[in-house]
C-alpha cells in the first residue's frame, strides 16, 4: 500500500482525503501531529477567506479550498510518477484523482455548468427573446409575433432541434467580423473585447512555456520537503517555494521575468498601435457629428454690461472672426431633471393600475396617498396618478420657461460650434484669453455622453471637490477592511451566542453551524463590495466630471486601486501571515523573511479558487442575466401597455466598463505575478479570457446597447494598468528572491521596472496624443473633403440645438440660417453693447 500524500513530510499541510488503492471513499484526513496546528490553521485560512473573498461561495468552509489543493495533489503525484518508477502507484494515484473529482462538491463547476445550460435553454424561449436579443429589438430588426392563435409558441420553443443545438451561440457570437462589430456595436465595444485578447496573446505563450520549463525546474529541486519551516502540499511543490535558498536554479526564474516582460511589451506595443490606427480610422470614416465642431468653454468671466450668452458671440466673433458658427449658453436645470424623474415614478404607477382595471374592470383599484401608499386618505388609483401626471406636467412647463428667461439660472459655461473642424480644433488646443484661468476651452464631448447635472456646478469649486474626495477615496481603499472585520467578527458563532443566547441550540446544529462558519462572513463581505462600485461612481460624480465616459474611467481607476490594495497585496500580506502565523511565533526574528517570502508562492490556490468561483461563475451569470430576465417579465406583467413600455422594459445598459475592466485587470495582476512565482494558475486565467471574450462578444452583439462613444479613449488607461501590474510582478519577485538568498542573480531584475517603465512613458509618447487630441492635419483633410463634395453646406440648424439640455429642448426653436449663407471677407466690425472698449482677460 502507497504512502498517503501528508505522509511524506513532516510539516505537509493536512489534506482532506485519505489515499487509498481501489475504493473511492474518502473518509477525512488524518490529525496532525501537532494538537494546535490543525485548529489554528482552519481558523487562520477561514479568517483569511472572510477578510478577501469576493463571493460567497468561496466561504464554503475551508473544505472547498483544501479538495482543490488535495485534487492537484494527486494529479501532480500521476503526473510526477514516473519519478517513483512504480507502475502500481501510478494506476493508485489515478484512480484516486478521478475520485476526487467525482465526489468533490465542486460547487463553483456545478454552478457555472448550471447557469450555461440554463441560459442555453432560456434564450431559445420565444417569451425571454426580448431579454436576450435586446439590440436588434432596439434596432428594428427583429420582432415578436402576432399571430394570436400561436400562443403557447409564442412563449415556449417546441422545436426539439433547436434544444439539440443550445451550444450553436457560442460560434454565433464569433462569426461577425471585427469591422462589422464596429459597425454594429461601435468602437468602444470593439476594443473592449480586445482586452481579453491582449490576455489571451500574452498568456498562451507564457502559459506554455512556464509549465514546460519552470514547473520541472520548481518540482525537482525538492526545497520544501528539506524545510522544517512551513507547512506546504504537492501543490506548492510546483511553486518558486520550492527552490532551496540560494540555488543556481533561481536564474531560470530570472530568465522567465526577462521573457514574460518582454513578450508582454510586445504585445501591448502592438495592440496600442493597432488601437491607434483603427480609433483615426474610426474617426476619419465616421459622418458629420456634432462634438467635431463643438467646444466646451469653462469659467467665462463675469461682465456687467452684457449676458453670458452675449458674451460669449461677441467674444469668439472677434477672436475667431472666420471660424465661429454658433453658441449655446448652459442651464442649470437639475431641479428640472428631479421633476422630470418624479414624473416618472408617477407614470409608472398610472400604468400599474390602469393595467390592472384593464384586466379587471369589475372592481377599481384603489391607492392611499400617505408615504409608500401604507396611510392617508383612501383614493381612486388611477383618478390620483392621472392628476399628479397633470400636476407635475404642467410644473415641468413653467419650471422650463422659468429657467430659460432667468439669467440666474444661466452658468458661466457655454458650448460654442464652428464651421469646420479646424476651426473647432484651433480652439480647443489654444489658450484663448491672457489670464490663463478665464476662457478654458476643451473639446465638447458627444451629446449622450454628456453629464448633464455636473454642468451646473461651478469651475472654480472643483479643485476643492476633487481633494476632498481623493482623500475620502485614500481613507476608503485604506481603512476598508476594519469596519468589515468588525462586523465579521460578530458573524460567527460565538458572537452571534454572546447576543443571542436563546438560539445556541439551533446554533450547534451541525447543518447551522456549517451555514455560518462556510455563508456568513461571506455574505457580510458581498454585501460591502455590492455597493462598492455605486459608492465610487459617486464620489466621482462628486467630483464634478461632465462625461459618463470620463466618470467610469474615472471610477475604473479608483476600483482598480482598491482591489490592487485590499483584494490582492490584502489577501498575499495578510493570509501569508495568517497560515504561517504558528510557524512565525517558534522562529528567530531573521528567519522570519524567509518564511514569508517561502508562503507568498503558496497563496496561489486562493487565487485558483478565486478565478473558478469569482471569475468562472461571474461569466456565466453574465451570459444568464437572470436579474434582467425577471425584471423584465415583472414589468410585462404589471407595467407594460404598449410597445414604447416593453422597449423601456427591457432595459439594455451598458457592459459596465467601471466595474467589469478592473476586475478583467485583477486576473491580468494576478497571472502576471505568478506567471514566475507559480506558473501552475495560468491555464486557469487563460480559460478565464478564452470564456470572457465569447461571453462578451454575444452580449455586445446581441445585448449591450452602449449609451456613448468615446472612440476607444479608454485603451491609454487599460495600458497603463496592465504596465502597473508589470512592475508590481517584477517588484514582488525582487522582494521574494531577496528572502531566497539569491544575492548573485537577484540584482539583474532590477533593471526590469527602470525597462518597463522607460517603455510605457515610450508608448505614451508615441500613441497617448491620438487619445486625448483631434490631430490637425485629419480635421483639415475632412473639411476639404466636405468642400469638395458639398460646396454650399450650411449646418447652422443642425449645430444650433445640438447641445440644447435634453430637458429644455420643445420642438424647433433654431433660428434661421439666412444671415449664415455667404461667408463674409476680411475684416468686420462687432457690435458691443458697452460703452468703452475693453480687452478680453
Amino acid at each position: 500500500m502507497s504512502i498517503a500524500p501528508w505522509q511524506h513530510g513532516v510539516n505537509r499541510k493536512p489534506s482532506l482525503f485519505m489515499k487509498v488503492e481501489v475504493t473511492f471513499h474518502t473518509p477525512d484526513p488524518p490529525k496532525s501531529s501537532n494538537p494546535d496546528y490543525g485548529v489554528k490553521s482552519r481558523v487562520m485560512t477561514s479568517a483569511c477567506f472572510s477578510s478577501f473573498s469576493f463571493s460567497p461561495l468561496l466561504m464554503q468552509s475551508n473544505a472547498n479550498l483544501e479538495k482543490i489543493s488535495f485534487a492537484c495533489d494527486l494529479l501532480l503525484e500521476f503526473v510526477f510518477a514516473h519519478v517513483r518508477n512504480a507502475s502500481v502507484t501510478v494506476l493508485s494515484h489515478f484512480l484516486n484523482l478521478v475520485a476526487c473529482l467525482l465526489e468533490q462538491p465542486f460547487a463553483s463547476y456545478v454552478l457555472f455548468i448550471t447557469m450555461v445550460l440554463a441560459f442555453a435553454i432560456f434564450r431559445i424561449q420565444p417569451v425571454n427573446d426580448r431579454v436576450y436579443y435586446t439590440k436588434w429589438y432596439l434596432r428594428g430588426l427583429r420582432s415578436s409575433s402576432t399571430n394570436p392563435d400561436a400562443f403557447v409558441r409564442k412563449c415556449v420553443n417546441l422545436s426539439f432541434g433547436s434544444y439539440l443545438k443550445f451550444l450553436n451561440w457560442m460560434p454565433a457570437a464569433l462569426q461577425m467580423p471585427e469591422t462589422e462589430l464596429i459597425q454594429h456595436a461601435g468602437l468602444d465595444s470593439a476594443v473592449y473585447l480586445r482586452i481579453y485578447l491582449v490576455g489571451l496573446k500574452i498568456f498562451i505563450p507564457i502559459t506554455i512555456l512556464a509549465l514546460s520549463i519552470v514547473i520541472p525546474v520548481n518540482w525537482t529541486d525538492g526545497g520544501l520537503e528539506k524545510s522544517k519551516l512551513i507547512a506546504f502540499n504537492n501543490l506548492d511543490k510546483l511553486s518558486i517555494s520550492n527552490i532551496r535558498p540560494g540555488s543556481e536554479k533561481f536564474w531560470t526564474h530570472i530568465g522567465m521575468a526577462y521573457t514574460v516582460t518582454f513578450w508582454a511589451c510586445y504585445i501591448l506595443k502592438k495592440e496600442y498601435e493597432s488601437i491607434e490606427s483603427m480609433r483615426l480610422q474610426f474617426l476619419a470614416s465616421s459622418g458629420r457629428k456634432p462634438e467635431q465642431f463643438t467646444v466646451l468653454v469653462r469659467n467665462v468671466p463675469l461682465d456687467s454690461d452684457e449676458s453670458t450668452s452675449e458674451l460669449v458671440e461677441h467674444f469668439f466673433k472677434v477672436n475667431h472672426p472666420d471660424d465661429y458658427l454658433t453658441r449655446q449658453v448652459i442651464y442649470d436645470a437639475n431641479v428640472l431633471t428631479d421633476l422630470v424623474r418624479e414624473r416618472k415614478k408617477k407614470q409608472m404607477w398610472l400604468n400599474f393600475y390602469q393595467l390592472k382595471y384593464t384586466r379587471n374592470q369589475s372592481r377599481k383599484p384603489f391607492c392611499k396617498t400617505g408615504f409608500l401608499g401604507l396611510w392617508g386618505t383612501k383614493v381612486d388609483a388611477i383618478d390620483y396618478y392621472t392628476m399628479e401626471v397633470e400636476r407635475l406636467s404642467k410644473e415641468i412647463s413653467s419650471k422650463r420657461e422659468m429657467i430659460a428667461n432667468d439669467t440666474k439660472a444661466v452658468m458661466l459655461a457655454a458650448f460654442v460650434s464652428f464651421k469646420t473642424r479646424r476651426g473647432a480644433a484651433i480652439c480647443a488646443h489654444t489658450q484663448q484669453a491672457r489670464n490663463p484661468t478665464l476662457w478654458l476651452t476643451q473639446w465638447a464631448p458627444e451629446p449622450r455622453d454628456i453629464y448633464w447635472r455636473n454642468l451646473a456646478i461651478p469651475y472654480a469649486s472643483l479643485s476643492i471637490r476633487k481633494l476632498i474626495v481623493s482623500v475620502t477615496f485614500f481613507f476608503l481603499a485604506t481603512f476598508f477592511m476594519i469596519p468589515i472585520a468588525f462586523v465579521q467578527s460578530l458573524a460567527n458563532i460565538e458572537g452571534i451566542e454572546k447576543a443571542l443566547p436563546f438560539l445556541r441550540p439551533a446554533i450547534e446544529a451541525r447543518f447551522v453551524k456549517s451555514i455560518i462558519q462556510g455563508f456568513l462572513p461571506g455574505i457580510v463581505l458581498k454585501i460591502f463590495l455590492t455597493f462598492l462600485p455605486s459608492i465610487l461612481m459617486m464620489m466621482c460624480k462628486s467630483e464634478g466630471i461632465i462625461s459618463l465616459s470620463a466618470l467610469e474611467r474615472r471610477a475604473a481607476a479608483r476600483y482598480y486601486v482598491f482591489l490592487l490594495i485590499n483584494v490582492f497585496l490584502g489577501s498575499i500580506v495578510t493570509g501569508t501571515a495568517f497560515e504561517q502565523l504558528n510557524n512565525i511565533l517558534h522562529e528567530t526574528a531573521n528567519a522570519i523573511p524567509e518564511t514569508i517570502g517561502a508562503a507568498i508562492p503558496m497563496k496561489v490556490t486562493f487565487f485558483i479558487t478565486y478565478t473558478m468561483v469569482d471569475g468562472w461563475a461571474g461569466m456565466a451569470a453574465e451570459i444568464l442575466r437572470l436579474k434582467p430576465l425577471i425584471c423584465y417579465h415583472l414589468k410585462v406583467c404589471f407595467l407594460v401597455n404598449t410597445e414604447k413600455d416593453k422597449e423601456e422594459a427591457m432595459n439594455p445598459q451598458s457592459f459596465g466598463f467601471n466595474t467589469r475592466e478592473p476586475q478583467i485587470q485583477l486576473y491580468f495582476l494576478v497571472a502576471l505575478v505568478y506567471a514566475v512565482a507559480a506558473p501552475i494558475l495560468l491555464p486557469f486565467i487563460v480559460l478565464l479570457f478564452s470564456l470572457g471574450y465569447i461571453v462578451y462578444r454575444h452580449q455586445i452583439i446581441n445585448v449591450y446597447n452602449q449609451e456613448y462613444e468615446s472612440g476607444a479613449a479608454f485603451w491609454p488607461d487599460v495600458h497603463k494598468r496592465i504596465v502597473v501590474a508589470l512592475v508590481v510582478s517584477q517588484l514582488l519577485l525582487l522582494g521574494l528572491l531577496s528572502t531566497k538568498k539569491a544575492s548573485h542573480s537577484t540584482p539583474l531584475l532590477v533593471a526590469l521596472p527602470v525597462l518597463t517603465i522607460s517603455f510605457h512613458y515610450l508608448c505614451k509618447g508615441r500613441f497617448l496624443p491620438a487619445f486625448v487630441t483631434h490631430p490637425l492635419q485629419e480635421a483639415t483633410l475632412k473639411d476639404s473633403m466636405d468642400l469638395a463634395r458639398e460646396p454650399g453646406l450650411h449646418f447652422k440648424r443642425y449645430l444650433q440645438n445640438a447641445y440644447t439640455h435634453p430637458l429644455l429642448k420643445v420642438g424647433d426653436n433654431a433660428e434661421t440660417d439666412e444671415a449664415f449663407q455667404e461667408v463674409e471677407q476680411g475684416c468686420q466690425l462687432v457690435q458691443t453693447k458697452r460703452q468703452l472698449w475693453r480687452t478680453f482677460s
